[in-house]
This record gives structure tokens, C-alpha cells and sequence, in this order.
């Protein structure tokens, strides 16, 4: 289990260019479901949410790759959002 709060601490690295695209600042949850959509991360630079403040960038939980022990690899842009595979039986 891990807790929203260790969570938040983690560094959010894009595997495309190893760029740290900063810290999660909110978590999208699906009402209907209790599934986690997708995980919201505070710009590079940020103090406090006021100086240097960046745009969000809104990265969907199929692209999150492996949550490490101190960071948490994404795909993020140069590769693209990871498409779902429907397998017809």
C-alpha cells in the first residue's frame, strides 16, 4: 500500500528524455469506479505553488510506468499516451 501523502514526495521523471517534470500536486479520481484516471504534476520550479509556477501537466495512470522508491516513471509527449490493446474474443 502506499499513502497519497508518500505519494506527493516522489519525483515524476519522463523516460523520453529522463527530464523531471516535477512533483504530483493533485490525483484525478474516478467517482464511479474509485480508480485513479490519471495523476496532475506541478511545474518545475515551483515554490509554494506561486513563484516560477508552470503550467500542469495531466499525465493518464496507463502512463505511468514503474513507482520506484524515490521516483515514478512516465510517458510523457515524445512517445506518446500508451494506447490500450482490446483483444477481441
Amino acid at each position: 500500500m502506499l499513502k497519497v501523502s508518500e505519494f506527493q514526495i516522489k519525483d515524476v521523471v519522463n523516460i523520453s528524455d529522463g527530464k523531471r517534470l516535477g512533483n504530483i500536486d493533485d490525483i484525478e479520481i474516478n467517482l464511479d469506479t474509485g480508480n485513479i484516471e490519471a495523476i496532475v504534476v506541478g511545474g518545475v520550479g515551483r515554490v509554494l505553488g506561486f513563484f516560477g509556477k508552470e503550467d500542469e501537466v495531466v499525465i493518464p495512470w496507463k502512463n505511468i510506468l514503474k513507482i520506484g522508491e524515490d521516483v515514478i516513471l512516465v510517458r510523457y509527449k515524445d512517445y506518446g499516451e500508451i494506447k490500450e490493446v482490446q483483444e477481441e474474443v
